[in-house]
């Protein structure tokens, strides 16, 4: 068994590829238009897609539903987890093109990660973990 991914539906599907590729350097490993169905799929993750939907790690599936400029993010769902070399350059970077940082970088409360959160343009909080 082996995870695959992590859908979140979107308002605006360039805007968001833009933001996990950008911020994050996540890579667009294939896109599915489903016009009969009205929605469309980016899929992104980190290293390639060997064209058969097999890649070496889980995936941010963006759906884009036609007509939905946006949805309620709900209680129930928490965060994304990325590992990143440095939290306060992503924090900055995040915040210079106009994101927003929830949680500013620095030590978990108890323990010794270093940690920050942010929001990608659709409201969904992404923890930063210090690897």
């Amino acid at each position: 068994m082996k995870f695959l991914h992590t859908m979140l539906r979107v308002g605006d599907l360039q805007r968001s590829i833009d933001f996990y590729t950008r911020h994050f350097g996540m890579t667009l490993r294939r896109t599915t238009d489903r016009p009969e169905q009205q929605y469309t799929l980016a899929f992104l993750g980190y290293g390639a897609d060997d064209g058969n939907g097999e890649v070496g790690s889980a995936e941010i599936e963006l759906t884009f539903n036609y007509g939905v400029a946006g949805y309620e993010i709900g209680t129930a769902f928490g965060h994304l987890a990325l590992g990143v070399p440095d939290v306060a350059a992503v924090c900055d970077s995040v915040r210079n093109a106009g994101g927003k940082v929830t949680r500013e970088p620095g030590p978990v409360k108890g323990g010794t990660s270093f940690i920050a959160f942010v929001q990608d343009p659709d409201g969904y909080k992404i923890e930063l973990i210090q690897v």
